[in-house]
């Protein structure tokens, strides 16, 4: 293979390999060692640089609050309105800070753990102190998916009395009497008031805050307070990521964010999804995924699978979604990105969890076949509408024999099983100030419900945290991931067609090949259970970093991230005489991938009045080397070696393949506020990539800004009480696509064999043509967004509005056949996208025992094609049309079907009764291709998730709705093509008689000469998922010997409500000899049984 000689050049060290290997092993030992640590070291104090002038308490503590980690509890009616303060001090302790703005007040503080102060009323007008306490509380706090959250502050309402919980989410707290009121507070929860009613063990369960204003996300390349964040970033909700019977996040996620188009296509065991965020900006369909970033490293970059990842590890996912977010990410965010963050381990004793679930899947809507008395009649009418005389009760011998001695089989029930999930999660984390691990190790099976399917992975994960100095901090994010998906498997496809009166077995007892001899058409569903197959992939992934707090400077930082991923990936079948191969046939494949990045990221901060900057700068080099190689052999004496011997074979072939990539990137981002009211983001990076050719810049800059006004913090807002926060945000940017193979761009030839003299010769023929000034595709975004929060943060929610359009779209430039080749990539495309994406939550009842959550977001996008060659025309082979969506239906209308007395003669000449009956389009008295029209689109005009969320003292209810409307596809399960008197056929679908006149099937004798292609609407609503937890009151747990104990009963797919005919209108099925449809395989129903355990 020709090599693009111009690409980045990027290499390795083999010292540098042999030192980042060195330095996992090295991080791993003091990972293990690292366990036999307990937090008992307190924390320095945080100082702060505070400068204001002629304000009131409540700003200063706001400010403190902005520029610290800590939080403020105290009641509005205590501060004094009239007072006005002066502060000026630099890099001072905050309780310095504290005791200067109370100086000359009534009021005292106190600073509760790491992040809490209490404000109360002098000592004389609250709860003396030094009396003696009269109560003691013990009590767990945990989220919704029943872990223990650390560091949540717990305060005796009215007192300073206070105390946080440890590592494990337990506290204890004595308190004035049995009465007393607890007031819990965490970041990125909502406040609960818990009442001790004479209680000495308290449950608390708090409920995310996904609008508090001071909850920290992931933005890439770093973090900001919600409060601060310009950009469209969105975060999934929390209690999508346990719970769930699902094998993969993105399931999870499914109807969950808006904005966000997840369809799962297949529901084979260990499937993942197609991801679209905010429309289709390319045409290039396998070139518009979002990039994925787990724990700050490229993943699906690098090769990585979203079943590479253990649910149970992700902390939080946050999905990127405009230009002024997604361009630190430069050519790869044109699409979106997500952000996951895995685990890590936090300061207190060791906390041991096991998660675990199992459960039952089944066919979650089954499309049955016509009963055997309806197949013998749909025989006859066959015949009888092809005008041919009947002889027999059936066609073949087998169905024959069967039929008059009764016999008859349920292929779907031969060809399926009860399939089982379950899941097995141990995780163990804690530490110390300086030394915080994370541990976990999964192990997921699952055995689907056709049988031969089924999917298990094992992974283990270890995140460790150093605090080396106190200005060097280093750790790493080590996993290891196996899949299997091994196992001959039956055809469900065979299996809902074949005849009731079919055969299964043969004289010997081995599966009949042809169960309704001599039918050769339908082979035995069951003959893939014969297949020796195996297919497994690992994932072994090693990231360490350093970070360096220089103190010349004070708020520099720099960090170095190294990561390296090797991901090999194995398969092999043989199919032998069993399985219908007369002569044997084995394969084999094996490929990996190795990658390694390298980012040097240099971050400032620096607050002064009431100014704050800070800035990121990133360089980076990444690299990823991919190698395959196949073998096949046909022609074995017997069956014994399997694929373990190819060369028994008598007939041998072997291929293999290699590519290189790589990129080097530089960007900056500067971010500004002004008083927490005024907000500036502007950002810019430059990527070199080394799939473009010589003749071109390989080098492009994505530039962006976005702006932000707190209009809540404004000083005349302060009376519209109703109002907690309103912010408007807006944002302008460019993203790059690359969308292009990584020798694309370069002149390749392939090799072929012709006889020459007799003797069979090598050579090489054109194959691609290259094009050597190619460019990024490039998407320009604008994006007004308003995010709001009203009536103490009952209701909030967000609205964005987003208009991109992406130019320079890579497409195929057809060529004369007189050069040799077909056609040349060429930037001509362009495509518009507008939209918007809306959130909103409410708490709608909240009492003392019962709190019912609700959250719903709707997302609207349209994609259209402006402009493919430069010419105005259309692309009808590609079905691409102007001023349409790239991906439409394109075909005949459907009108009826011709019935008995009908004259086709001056519409459709030739039809017959019980034809299709298509619209005249153009008016020329004939049906001909020039009467197809554009239908509908693929993907879907509007989306949408409705969640319920009901708590009632210590039981949880949580309904999940999901919805997608104004999608079409072709309905596989309607066509028959000439193949109608050979098959069974679904009940539902039927076809028409002359006594039954449907008007919307047409008869057994139709073939569907014009391939039309059934294009049907399927939009559905679907129950996705309810969960019902129970979690067990502390005393309860303590009696146990536990820490915590939830146990829940979750349901996936639980009901679809749909006009569509066939097995899913979500998922994909082929026709025979089309597509993957020796995969076709219906959608599953899940129900399972499970518990979030923690240890003492």
């Amino acid at each position: 293979m020709k090599k693009n000689r111009s690409s980045v050049s990027i290499r390795t060290a083999p010292s540098f390999i042999k030192c980042l290997l060195m330095m996992k092993f090295v991080l791993l030992l003091l990972t293990v060692f690292s366990l036999q640590t307990v937090a008992n070291d307190g924390f320095a104090q945080e100082t702060i640089t505070l400068r204001l002038e002629n304000t009131t308490l409540r700003k200063a503590f706001k400010a403190i609050e902005k520029n610290t980690s800590f939080r403020f509890v105290y009641n509005e009616e205590i501060l004094p309105n009239d007072q006005r303060i002066t502060i000026n001090v630099q890099s001072e302790p905050v309780g310095n800070v504290m005791k200067k703005l109370l100086e000359n007040t009534s009021l005292v503080h106190k600073i509760v753990g790491q992040d809490l102060i209490v404000i109360s009323a002098g000592r004389n007008e609250t709860w003396a102190e030094n009396k003696p306490p009269a109560f003691t509380v013990n009590g767990k706090v945990v989220n919704a998916r029943n872990e223990g959250l650390s560091n949540v502050s717990i305060v005796e309402k009215g007192t300073t009395n206070g105390t946080t919980t440890r590592g494990d989410g337990t506290f204890t707290l004595e308190v004035a009497s049995g009465n007393a009121v607890l007031v819990v507070s965490s970041i990125g929860f909502i406040e609960q008031e818990v009442a001790v009613a004479g209680r000495s063990n308290i449950l608390v369960v708090l409920s995310e805050n996904i609008n508090d204003l001071n909850q920290v996300v992931v933005v890439g390349y770093g973090t900001q307070k919600r409060g601060d964040v310009t950009g469209a970033v969105v975060s999934v909700p929390k209690s999508r990521l346990s719970q769930l019977p699902v094998t993969n996040v993105l399931h999870a996620m499914e109807g969950a964010v808006a904005g966000v188009t997840i369809t799962q296509t297949s529901a084979v065991p260990g499937t993942s999804a197609s991801i679209l965020v905010r429309g289709q900006n390319s045409i290039s369909n396998d070139r518009t995924s979002p990039l994925i970033v787990v724990d700050g490293i490229p993943f699906n970059k690098a090769g990585g699978l979203t079943n590479d990842i253990n649910p149970n590890d992700i902390a939080s996912i946050e999905v990127l979604k405009d230009a002024s977010a997604v361009a630190i990410y430069g050519v790869n965010g044109a699409n979106g990105v997500i952000l996951i963050t895995t685990k890590r381990g936090t300061t207190g004793k060791p906390v041991i969890r096991y998660n675990a679930y199992v459960g039952l899947e089944n066919i979650a809507h089954m499309l049955e076949p016509l009963s055997p008395e309806e197949y013998v009649q749909k025989y006859a009418d066959y015949l009888k509408q092809r005008n041919l005389p009947q002889t027999k009760v059936l066609e073949n011998q087998y169905e024959i024999d069967n039929y008059n001695a009764g016999r008859v089989t349920d292929w779907i029930d031969l060809a399926t099983q009860q399939g089982i999930i379950q899941d097995h999660n141990v995780s163990i984390s804690g530490g110390t100030k300086d030394v915080r691990y994370y541990i976990s190790g999964d192990y997921m099976k699952q055995l689907g419900v056709v049988r031969g399917y089924q999917y298990n992975r094992f992974s283990l994960r270890t995140n460790l945290d150093i605090n080396i100095t106190d200005y060097l901090t280093a750790g790493t994010n080590l996993f290891i991931t196996n899949n299997n998906y091994d196992g001959g498997r039956a055809n469900f496809y065979f299996a809902a067609a074949m005849s009731p009166y079919g055969t299964v077995h043969n004289a010997t007892g081995a599966y009949e090949i042809y169960p309704a001899y001599p039918e050769l058409l339908y082979t035995n569903p069951l003959l893939g259970l014969y297949n020796d197959r195996i297919d497994r992939s690992r994932n072994l992934n090693g990231n360490v970093y350093a970070e360096l707090k220089p103190g010349f400077l004070e708020g520099l930082k720099y960090r170095v991230n190294a990561s390296y991923t090797y991901i090999p990936v194995r398969r092999g079948n043989y199919q032998g005489r069993n399985a219908n191969n007369t002569i044997g046939s084995a394969s084999l494949e094996t490929a990996e991938t190795n990658s390694w990045i390298v980012e040097n990221i240099l971050t400032y901060t620096k607050d002064w009045d009431r100014h704050h900057i800070d800035f990121t700068g990133l360089y980076s080099a990444q690299e990823r080397n991919y190698f395959s190689s196949n073998a096949s052999a046909t022609g074995f004496i017997n069956d014994e070696l399997s694929f373990y011997n190819l060369g028994a074979g008598s007939t041998q072939s072997a291929g293999s393949y290699r590519d290189r990539y790589s990129l080097v990137s530089q960007m900056a981002r500067i971010n500004y506020n002004y008083n927490g009211k005024y907000l500036l983001t502007l950002t810019a990076r430059r990527d070199g990539s080394s799939v473009f050719g010589a003749k071109t810049d390989k080098y492009a800059v994505f530039p962006s800004v976005a702006v932000g006004w707190n209009i809540s913090r404004e000083n005349f807002m302060e009376p519209v009480s109703f109002v907690n926060n309103l912010k408007i945000r807006a944002s302008y940017g460019k993203s790059g696509n690359e969308a292009i193979n990584v020798y694309g761009t370069v002149t390749r030839s392939r090799t072929v064999r012709f006889p020459f003299s007799g003797v069979s010769t090598i050579g090489v023929v054109a194959n691609n043509l290259g094009n050597e000034s190619l460019l990024w595709e490039t998407t320009n975004g604008l994006n007004i967004g308003v995010d709001f929060a009203l009536l103490n943060s009952r209701v909030s929610g967000s609205i964005d509005y987003y208009a991109t359009e992406t130019k320079d779209i890579l497409l195929s430039r057809r060529l004369p056949i007189i050069t040799g080749y077909s056609s040349v990539l060429d930037n001509l495309g362009r495509t518009r996208n507008r939209g918007i994406d809306i959130v909103l939550n409410t708490v709608n009842v909240k009492t003392r025992d019962f709190t019912w959550e609700s959250n719903i977001n709707f997302s609207s996008n349209k994609n259209i094609l402006v402009s493919l060659y430069g010419d105005g025309k259309n692309d009808v082979g590609n079905r691409w049309f102007l001023g349409h969506p790239i991906r439409v239906i394109y075909d005949y209308t459907l009108v009826g079907v011709w019935q008995v007395g009908e004259d086709p003669s001056e519409w459709d000449p030739g039809a017959q009764p019980g034809d299709l009956k298509f619209a005249d389009i153009n008016g020329d008295k004939k049906i001909t291709a020039d009467d197809k029209s554009v239908l509908g689109q693929q993907n879907p005009k509007w989306i949408g998730g409705f969640t319920n969320t009901f708590h009632y003292k210590n039981f949880h209810l949580n309904i999940f709705i999901q919805t997608i409307q104004g999608a079409m596809k072709n309905n596989v399960t309607l066509t028959f093509a000439d193949e109608a008197g050979r098959m069974n056929t679904p009940k539902a679908v039927g076809y028409w008689t002359e006594e039954n006149r449907s008007n919307t099937r047409p008869s057994l004798a139709y073939t569907n000469s014009r391939g039309y292609g059934y294009p049907s609407d399927n939009s559905y609503t679907r129950i996705k998922d309810v969960t019902l937890s129970y979690t067990f009151p502390q005393e309860q747990a303590d009696r146990l010997g536990l820490g915590s104990l939830t146990l829940y009963l979750s349901g996936r797919n639980l009901y679809t409500f749909t006009n569509w005919i066939g097995w899913d209108p979500e998922y994909n099925y082929s026709f025979r000899g089309s597509g993957d449809w020796t995969n076709n395989y219906p959608n599953t129903r899940t129900i399972v049984l499970g518990a979030n355990v923690t240890l003492r």
